[in-house]
């Protein structure tokens, strides 16, 4: 069974940064992605960011683009993602997600995904 641990959430001013871990344990991702979605109190959860954790490719929202950068440390089975420049409008609960099966189609859809953990919350005041 995968499971997924996120750590590193908490408040910050405009403009700070954060980094995010999520650990995986139970199973290696081969070609597989892994992503970072969030969810703001009153909306749905929304993708941020992907990578394949085998080849490292990377895929990001377009409200995080050069703010944002995911990555991966395949020795430590774990998966970052360092916010800088934060705004008031990041402010939400951040998930990571993993898939189940090998290979990928759409890493930006949440239902490409099997595994989540438990969220961890950011809040950026402004």
């Amino acid at each position: 069974q995968v499971q997924l641990v996120e750590s590193g959430g908490g408040l910050v001013q405009a403009g700070d940064s954060l980094r995010l871990s999520c650990a995986a344990s139970g199973r290696t991702f081969g070609s597989s992605p892994m992503g970072w979605f969030r969810q703001a109190p009153g909306k749905e959860r929304e993708f941020v960011a992907a990578i394949i954790w085998t080849g490292g490719r990377t895929y990001y929202a377009d409200s995080v683009k050069d703010r944002f950068t995911i990555s991966r440390d395949k020795s430590k089975s774990t998966m970052y993602l360092q916010m800088n420049s934060l705004k008031p409008e990041d402010t939400a609960v951040y998930y990571c997600a993993a898939r189940a099966s090998l290979g990928y189609s759409r890493p930006a859809a949440a239902n490409e995904y099997d595994y989540w953990g438990q969220g961890t919350q950011v809040t950026v005041s402004s």
